[in-house]
């Protein structure tokens, strides 16, 4: 049992990711056109939040910066009681809180607390976090359907966010990759074995095909051809299209992620062989280049 099972709160969904960004103005150009999401008012030269048409606030947090690097990871939790039983049970498990539960005074509101992992990863928890009205569908993205950092020590950190945070393993990729699930999505957070701890890349979720697709023929129009994809991974069977934006971080757009039934999954290992990694065949396996954007800048 993880210490968020015993302690009676779970994890139920990636907010947003906040980076650091070396290339500010061109990536808000990038992300807030050909991406799809919307730069929300309350932006300014230095930081900027950028929403998705789903229910959270914003799903990026751009901030101005001399380099790239993770500023903090944001996952949610169901209400404010849920905050405080979190806050409780990992400090009755020894991780160090960053502050105690309170207000969260930034554009989107909300209440909650910060932590940081094994390899000093900042992890908000938060719950109650401003309403805004769902968008109107169309082909953009919808949230964040998953996270994938890379790291050096892949058995105790992805042990930790299982142990701790309550995730659970829905497969391997041999020993390379681990995929972990918070809901009935086939992962939310990943992470790939590298050199360092750094993010690997940010995956967009689009109401479907037909937008995923769209999505691709869009960024095209403007510039920005595919890196790797379009294709179908065998782990998650969703569809994807890898990117490289004007910093160097890689943005997935993706749709149909698989749906887990908790009472009967159960967790294999896949080969790492090309018609596994990409189902369809299209798109065979990433160059040398997008591997090299995939290493990430070493976070700090």
């Amino acid at each position: 049992m993880s210490a968020a099972s015993a302690a009676g709160w779970s994890i139920t969904h990636v907010r947003h990711i906040a980076l650091n960004c070396g290339a500010f103005d061109e990536c808000l150009d990038y992300y807030a056109g050909p991406w799809g999401l919307e730069r929300l008012s309350d932006s300014d030269d230095r930081t900027a939040m950028l929403r998705a048409t789903g229910p959270e606030h914003h799903v990026l947090e751009l901030h101005r910066s001399d380099s790239n690097s993770i500023r903090h990871l944001s996952l949610g939790l169901a209400d404010d009681r849920a905050v405080d039983a979190a806050a409780m049970g990992l400090r009755s498990a020894g991780v160090t809180l960053l502050g105690e539960p309170a207000a969260l005074h930034r554009p989107g509101g909300g209440y909650g607390f910060g932590i940081a992992d094994p390899e000093g990863r900042i992890v908000e928890l938060s719950a109650c976090t401003d309403a805004v009205p769902a968008g109107p569908a169309q082909p953009t993205p919808v949230k964040i359907a998953h996270i994938v950092l890379n790291t050096a020590d892949i058995e105790s950190l992805s042990a930790w966010w299982c142990d701790v945070l309550g995730f659970r393993v829905s497969d391997w990729s041999e020993r390379q990759m681990v995929f972990l699930r918070c809901n009935s999505d086939h992962h939310s957070i990943a992470f790939n074995r590298g050199e360092w701890a750094s993010l690997n890349h940010v995956a967009y979720e689009v109401p479907s095909l037909d937008a995923f697709m769209s999505s691709i023929g869009r960024l095209k129009r403007a510039g920005h051809d595919v890196g790797w994809g379009p294709g179908r991974h065998g782990p998650g069977n969703n569809a994807f299209g890898y990117f490289v934006d004007p910093a160097g971080t890689v943005p997935e757009v993706t749709a149909e992620v698989q749906q887990v039934d908790e009472a009967t999954w159960v967790p294999r290992t896949w080969p790492r062989t090309p018609e596994l990694s990409d189902r369809w065949g299209t798109a065979g396996p990433p160059s040398a280049e997008m591997r090299e954007y995939m290493a990430g800048t070493r976070d700090t």
